[in-house]
């Protein structure tokens, strides 16, 4: 559909409008279809590009929640890890850790196993065992050998969080929602109460408003900034999480490896993602505009710090990395001076005609998204939460990644485009194939929409993905009608947005 007629193509009144596509506002999208209401998601820019395609990519039980005393978090986390394994392989998979145990450091095996006893218990099956030293070297000979003891290996998932986000939105949409991308909304009140959005079409200018029985503001760390919209919503304090992507042969690891830094304690890991190795990650306060977080300088040389302690025969430089990340998690301010202590629980208020929610974590989306709908439905009856029934459903196929990543669509794609479905980019696991659907299908507008969340080539391929550029530029030209006009321009803005907040730092160490 082109971007002229976007937003004519909406309906007056929706039963439910949301505002904001990350992980939260996919989920509640996901849930409320399931209602058989009428419902429509808007984003001011692409699908997940806020938080949501810049966290840990891990789903997990959060093992650290435990040892602040968050039991239910914990438990709500792993049963929902369970869940997605269940529902999404291929997207969200298995990730076995490793976490090495030294002489006279924390953590101490007997505090690991307790904890990780526990941690099975929740899931329902036991993962954990304790490896000795010779078994921890043979699974991970990198590691730093010095004092080792063994290593506690246990078992968490991995996903790709902005492909999590897409698949939520795009099923949802086939069950009979309606989305857009790069729409910016703005509330409308009248006598006290929200009654709609503005919405306004940053591709082609058109402005339209739509009267809605409920609007959900899940603008996570935006949540306070939303225009028009009533007091209400909880302090936040953006937290900064920043991470490397280092080439597999220059940190190859089989499994995730997590440590606590030397510095101050804090946990990091290293894991096997995307074709790539991912590292990090900082807890830092955000001071900035949210919309560009970048890692510091500060934050290179302490990432650099622990993987050098924990690898020392790697002799590591952060100029190796294929790309640097960080995103901005809007966790609920609650006083306390570290960072890391915030709770990563999710807030929830409500004001008439209105739900807001904000924090809250990747995996426990679902559980958010429901309580999300339970208070909409006291002003909407017809948003109760239906029956719980898997939020996802991934065929079985020959392909499972290609399955897990497209979900039904991906035998339609493996049909429409044979050739182009089994050559892949380059040494990365993209096919050419999911970029030309992904340009066809996806509600891509910009070059980094497809760069940096429909595929993650602009993050694990050298230099930005620059060798596959005119390949892709060729792609473009067949599926969106760029000229080279309009191919310049989008070359142009994805290689300084690149260079400004993914490039590798320059730094020897």
């Amino acid at each position: 559909m082109g971007s002229h007629r976007r937003l004519a193509a909406l309906e007056a009144r929706y039963d439910l409008v949301i505002v904001g596509g990350g992980i939260t506002g996919a989920g509640v999208l996901r849930e409320a279809v399931r209602t058989g209401a009428r419902v429509l998601l808007v984003e001011a820019g692409d699908y997940a590009s806020g938080t949501s395609s810049w966290s840990s990519k891990l789903v997990h039980g959060g093992l650290r929640y435990l040892k602040e005393g968050q039991w239910r978090l914990t438990l709500e986390s792993v049963r929902e890890r369970e869940r997605l394994r269940r529902e999404a392989p291929g997207l969200v998979e298995p990730q076995p850790f490793l976490m090495p145990i030294y002489a006279g450091r924390k953590p101490g095996r007997a505090l690991m196993q307790v904890g990780l006893f526990v941690y099975d218990l929740m899931a329902g099956s036991r993962k954990s065992r304790w490896l000795p030293r010779a078994a921890a070297l043979a699974a991970t000979p990198e590691l730093r050998t010095e004092g080792l003891q063994g290593a506690m290996a246990y078992e968490d998932a991995q996903t790709d969080d902005a492909r999590l986000v897409l698949r939520l939105i795009l099923e949802a949409q086939s069950a009979g929602a309606a989305a857009l991308n790069h729409v910016r909304a703005e509330l409308l009140q009248e006598q006290g109460r929200v009654r709609g959005v503005r919405l306004h079409d940053r591709l082609d200018g058109s402005s339209v408003e739509v009267e809605a029985g409920v609007v959900v503001n899940a603008t996570g760390a935006w949540a306070g900034a939303l225009p028009g919209a009533p007091a209400g919503a909880p302090k936040l304090r953006p937290l900064r999480g920043s991470h490397l992507v280092f080439p597999a042969a220059r940190l190859p690891l089989r499994q995730a490896v997590s440590w606590l830094h030397p510095r101050d304690g804090r946990p990091v890991f290293a894991y096997p993602w995307e074709g790539a190795t991912l590292y990090g990650t900082t807890d830092l306060d955000h001071e900035g505009a949210l919309e560009t977080p970048r890692i510091t300088s500060g934050e290179v040389a302490y990432l650099m710090e622990a993987l050098d302690w924990q690898f020392p025969q790697l002799r590591l430089a952060a100029r190796e990395a294929l790309c640097s990340y960080a995103g901005v998690r809007p966790v609920v301010a609650s006083g306390k001076d570290d960072p890391s202590a915030e709770s990563r629980e999710s807030a929830l208020w409500t004001a008439p005609g209105l739900v807001g929610i904000t924090g809250g974590k990747l995996t426990t989306f679902r559980v958010t998204a429901r309580e999300v709908l339970a208070a909409a439905a006291r002003e909407v009856p017809a948003l109760v939460p239906a029956p719980e029934a898997p939020v996802l459903t991934t065929p079985a196929g020959s392909d499972p990644r290609l399955c897990g990543r497209l979900g039904a669509a991906a035998e339609a794609l493996q049909r429409e485009f044979p050739a182009e479905a089994v050559e892949r980019v380059g040494d990365t696991p993209y096919r050419w194939a999911e970029l030309r659907w992904a340009l066809r299908h996806e509600q891509v507008a910009r070059l980094d929409d497809l760069m940096l969340r429909r595929t993650r080539l602009g993050l694990v391929a050298p230099q930005g993905a620059a060798a596959f550029l005119p390949r892709i530029a060729t792609l473009c030209r067949e599926e969106l009608g760029w000229d080279e006009a309009r191919w310049a321009h989008e070359l142009a803005a994805w290689q300084t947005l690149w260079q400004t907040r993914h490039a590798p730092p320059e730094i020897d160490r």
